[in-house]
Order: C-alpha cells, then structure tokens, then sequence
C-alpha cells in the first residue's frame, strides 16, 4: 500500500513538480490549492488557505475521511514578499508571516495527533538558505523562514518519543515562479526614496539568481529519497556550490566579515 502524503502548494513550482513524481510513484497524493488555482492531472486536491485555520482543519477531515491516515507532510506553500524592512506594508508583513509560518504551524498541529495515533509519521518542512542568513530586502520572507528553523527544531524533539521524523530542507535559488509572484514594495520609485536604488539593485541579483536556479524536478527527486529513505537526515541543502559555501562560512566567519561577502554579491556599499 502506497504512502499518503500531503503536501501544501501545488499549482506549480515545488509543490507541482514534487506532487507529480510522486503520483507517479504510486503514492496517494493529496495536494493543497488556493479556490481558482490550476489543478494538476492526476492529483487529489484538496482547496486550502493558510491564513484561515477553518480551512485547514476542513482540508484535513476530508483528507483522513478519504485515506484514514496520512504517512508524511511536506509543508511547501508559501510567499515571497521583497522591499525595505522599514516600509513594507503591514498588512503585507503579516501576510507573509501567518502564510509562511503560522499556517505551517496550524497544519503541523492538526495532523499530529494522526501521526501519533498511527504509531508515527513523517514531516518534511520547506526552509531556505534565506532561513540560514538574512538576506537584504527579503527580510521579512527570511524572518519566516528562520522560525520554520526554531519551530522544526522543536518539533524534533517534543515528536521523538511517538516516531515522527522531522525533515527540513533548504533550497537555494530554482526556477520557479518566485520572481514573477513576488510581491514588491517601494514606498517611491524615485531618487527620493532612501532604499530604492538598493532595492532595485539588489532585485536585479535576487532574479539573475533565480533565473540561473536548478530545475523544481531536482528538489522533486530528493524529496521522494527523503520520503523513501529509513533513516533520513535532519537537515538537507539543496543549492548550488557557492550557495552551500555561503552556508559554511556564515558558520564560521565572523558575522561582520560574512556581512561584507553578501553584501557585496548584493550590491549593497
């Protein structure tokens, strides 16, 4: 019998790529979708918006009335946002938030008591290098991304005692949709704005980087080994060389000379 396995955001990227390898592998798949959102062939799909805890309980009961149990959760979906920390709406900072965290952490609770029930399960949380290190004008993206880190690490131990592997894994730049779905925001668009000019700059990078990122079907291929391995390690980094090397010297450089070095691939003076 196939694992069930759930995972959140599957109208494309990640979440597209990795659903369909897995379909394909005979796993009963069932994929989250925003109401309107493209439904991929072949997926059971499930409507759900993190921001509404309504629906994720709604998505789960019609999940487990179905299948009874789910084996593994990969919390995938999320948001991009970009701009200055100092004026990025409000509204917009707790929509990245409640998107890419508390609603992560909504999910994770509503189906752990399956997963203890069942003797237990796997969860797989979708980090970044940016949950890593600060990255400039993603900051409030990193920021979510950072308590996904404290929140699995957590998570690992408290679920120890019932079998629950905790995964978390940390890509760096693919081609996915992030560039066109980011959400930008400058309070001017001109020379009066104190950020603009680095903003702008720093964009420039943050897409060349993403235009140049590995193909989704990558991270789909090491998911299912993370799903499929006994013993699977805590943390997996799936990035370029050079982004694996920025993980290593944010370890060990000190923090003022690591600063330099990415501010300086982000053009910042």
């Amino acid at each position: 019998m196939g694992k069930v396995v759930l995972i959140t955001g599957i109208s494309s990227g990640f979440g597209h790529a990795t659903s369909m390898l897995l379909a394909a592998k005979g796993y009963s798949v069932y994929g989250t979708l925003r109401t309107g959102s493209r439904i991929p062939d072949g997926i059971n799909t499930l409507n759900m918006d993190l921001t509404d805890g309504k629906s994720i309980r709604e998505a789960v009961r019609l999940l487990i009335q179905k299948e009874g149990r789910l084996d593994v959760l990969i919390n995938n979906a999320g948001m991009h946002s970009g701009g200055p920390l100092e004026t990025v709406p409000e509204d917009q900072l707790r929509l990245q938030i409640e998107t890419s965290f508390i609603g992560m952490v909504l999910l994770t609770r509503e189906v752990l008591p399956l997963m203890r029930k069942a003797g237990g399960g796997r969860i797989i949380n979708i980090s970044s290098i940016g949950g890593l290190m600060g990255l400039p004008f993603q900051g409030f993206y990193s920021a979510a991304k950072f308590a996904v880190e404290g929140f699995s690490e957590s998570l690992r131990l408290e679920t120890k005692a019932f079998n629950i592997k905790v995964v978390v894994v940390n890509p760096g730049d693919f081609r996915t949709n992030n560039s066109a779905n980011r959400r930008k925001y400058l309070a001017a668009t001109d020379e009066t704005d104190p950020y603009g000019s680095r903003y702008l700059r720093a964009l420039g990078v943050i897409e060349r980087d993403e235009a140049a990122g590995k193909d989704p079907v990558v991270l789909a291929g090491k998911l299912a080994r993370i799903i499929e391995s006994r013993h699977p390690r805590q943390r997996y980094i799936i990035a370029s060389p050079d982004q694996k090397l920025a993980v290593i010297l944010k370890r060990i450089l000190p923090g003022n000379i690591f600063a330099g070095i990415l501010a300086g691939h982000y053009g910042i003076e």
